[in-house]
């Protein structure tokens, strides 16, 4: 019996002004069923209590009516039934009652402030496309705190009724007309970023999966959360090209690319490889800038340091230029469109192998380590393939580790799965090293650098045999390190 697939789906497409202006311009959507002006105001403690529990608290003011909204996200969303409540109140101070999640979570003493407005000019239309009813929703405006703004321009295509692949359909008729990325950000994220201070990378945010979870259900979580960090930093990446945001985008991809090698006995079909090979490719253009970025930090020598910089240059150009290519935006679209809509059909995911998240996470783990152990076991006596292999398996190791962590959450577990972890971070430390040894001579020759003078300064092999050394003490203590997972 083929599973059923979730009735109501919501994508957020973030566009440039130029894109909205097309599509709002095109006959795709022709006149708006509803257009109206709002302001929402977010609120928090002092000390941010709410966001960190994952918890948000706006009004909105559309008119004369003024709506309170609680949502609770990430950890927050376990703890209740439901993870929304709406409630109509007068003036546009919020009502903390014992009706409120809030009160219940921090207490009647709860205090709270104007931390952020958001200001919208909203337009609906209602779509019918293949007797699916969609809503689709455009956001022009600001998100504004004191003197800080923020420009909100958003679309949200709701799936009201019928099958998600109409709401895919329809997202491919915008693409063709106005391209978009993805939006992660609720515009509470967004106004909470206003508060802080500029970040210039994220990296993988800790994952709360519900203890009996299903392991398909666990990878579509995974998968997004995966996503989402590409996202956030392909968004930095693209602005300002820092060296942090492309190493943590590259980073989520490889992630991503592991969760699938980890789930792969659930995902069944051609599709998944396919979209895995493509997520190689564009990995493997951010790695070429990657490679060069970290040449760049140990060169000293002005002339070779200019060489290097113009190489960087060129490669960040190539890596914008594919992240903003028909073929990066048709990877992402069909990624999407595969986990919201392909995973739990027939031939999707191997119902035989859907057992529990925990079950699939302590076998995955396990088999993972006895890897380790055999292809770890000798560094010194084998090559630098070899080594870069090993290196391989222990990223899958640690990243398999960091995905399970919060299904063997008792107090045993956590202290072993963060002595784990530590351990694994130790290895890494060192077999990135050695891969950075042995990839470094291959990179200057790429760049016509092979015989430069100051080449030594950056790829000097006088400490490999200690590292080699220290790499093998670490998977030793890896494999010593007891089994959280147990």
């Amino acid at each position: 019996m083929e599973p059923a697939l979730p009735s109501e789906i919501e994508i957020k497409l973030d566009l440039s002004s130029e894109a909205l202006e097309s599509l709002l311009g095109s006959d795709l959507l022709g006149e708006p069923h509803e257009a109206l002006q709002q302001s929402s105001t977010y609120f928090e403690t002092d000390d941010r209590r709410l966001s960190e529990k994952g918890f948000s608290l706006r009004v909105r003011s559309t008119g004369a009516s003024h709506v309170q909204t609680v949502k609770a996200s990430g950890p927050a969303k376990s703890l209740f039934v439901r993870s929304e409540w709406e409630t109509p109140i007068e003036g546009n101070e919020p009502v903390l009652d014992h009706t409120s999640p809030l009160i219940s979570e921090f207490g009647p003493e709860l205090e709270v402030e104007a931390a952020f407005t958001v200001f919208i000019e909203r337009r609906v239309w209602n779509i019918e496309l293949n007797g699916s009813r969609l809503e689709v929703v455009v956001d022009r405006g600001d998100v504004v705190s004191g003197n800080r703004r923020s420009p909100v321009q958003e679309i949200e295509v709701e799936l009201k009724d019928g099958d998600p692949k109409d709401l895919f359909i329809f997202i491919r008729k915008i693409d063709a007309i106005a391209p978009f990325r993805f939006g992660i950000q609720s515009k509470s994220e967004r106004g909470l970023a206003l508060l802080d201070r500029q970040q210039f990378m994220f990296k993988a945010e800790r994952l709360d999966l519900e203890r009996n979870i299903k392991a398909s259900s666990a990878f579509r979580e995974i998968a997004a959360s995966c996503f989402r960090q590409f996202r956030l930093n392909e968004e930095i990446l693209l602005q300002r090209r820092t060296s942090e945001a492309l190493h943590q985008a590259r980073v989520a991809l490889r992630r991503l690319r592991s969760a699938f090698s980890l789930f792969r006995p659930l995902l069944m079909g051609d599709e998944p490889k396919r979209i895995q090979e493509e997520l190689r490719w564009l990995a493997g253009v951010l790695g070429e800038a990657r490679n060069l970025d970290v040449l760049l930090m140990k060169a000293k020598d002005s002339d070779l340091r200019a060489k290097l910089k113009d190489a960087r240059n060129n490669a960040y150009d190539d890596a914008v230029e594919a992240l903003g290519s028909a073929r990066a935006r048709a990877l992402i679209i069909d990624f999407n469109e595969w986990l919201q809509c392909d995973l739990d059909r027939t031939g999707g995911s191997a119902t035989s192998e859907d057992t529990s998240a925990s079950e699939f996470a302590a076998r995955a783990i396990e088999k993972m380590r006895k890897k380790l152990k055999k292809h770890g076991g000798a560094l010194a006596e084998t090559d630098d393939e070899h080594r870069h292999q090993v290196r391989k398996d222990a990223k899958k190791l640690r990243y398999a580790a960091e995905f399970f962590g919060s299904l063997f959450d008792d107090k045993r577990g956590t202290r072993r799965h963060r002595k784990f972890i530590a351990a694994m971070e130790e290895l890494q430390d060192y077999l990135g090293a050695l891969n950075d040894l042995a990839t470094g001579p291959k990179v200057l020759a790429q760049h016509g650098l092979a015989n430069h003078p100051a080449r030594d300064s950056v790829v000097s092999h006088d400490d490999k045999n200690a590292l080699i050394r220290m790499a093998q003490s670490s998977v030793d203590e890896v494999i010593d390190t007891k089994r959280f997972w147990r």
